[in-house]
């Protein structure tokens, strides 16, 4: 599920005290720690506080948020516009419209796409199906191949 929308409850509400180093919340939240430092400077995820030992102490605000970016992108919204959900939430604005609004536009990428590649299937069908009925014998054009040359 991309997201709860019910209540929209702001990105702090969920906010305990920080109980988690690097390596496990990126375990429990099924990303590397590399990718848990990018997210941090991108401001996708706040810096979090320090242990007494200088180590990154994650919060379960953290580990939830790591889980929304990794399902937006599994659902096909980029880093950017799960960032501008985030904030969304952060000032106690609703994502849902807007979350709805971003998805419809994938999917009409996606639509794009596939029309585009039927098109260029049809065209390698035709090539193909072209290439059946020419005599290797007759290709005897130095610089291309009688099967995608002009037809």
């Amino acid at each position: 599920m991309l997201e709860r929308c019910s209540g929209d409850a702001t990105a702090g509400d969920a906010a305990t005290g920080g109980d988690m180093r690097i390596g496990e919340l990126a375990d429990q939240a099924g990303v590397t720690a590399k990718t848990v430092r990018y997210y941090e400077s991108i401001g996708l995820i706040p810096d979090p506080g320090r242990t007494g030992s200088g180590y990154r102490d994650y919060d379960t605000d953290a580990l939830e948020r790591l889980r929304f970016v990794r399902d937006a992108q599994a659902a096909g919204l980029t880093l950017k516009e799960s960032r501008t959900i985030l904030d969304m939430k952060a000032s106690g604005e609703g994502t849902c419209h807007h979350t709805q609004e971003l998805l419809q536009r994938h999917l009409s990428d996606i639509d794009a796409q596939i029309a585009s590649l039927q098109a260029a299937r049809a065209e390698l069908l035709a090539l193909s199906q072209r290439a059946d009925l020419l005599d290797p014998a007759a290709c005897t054009d130095a610089n291309r191949c009688q099967v995608v040359g002009a037809h």
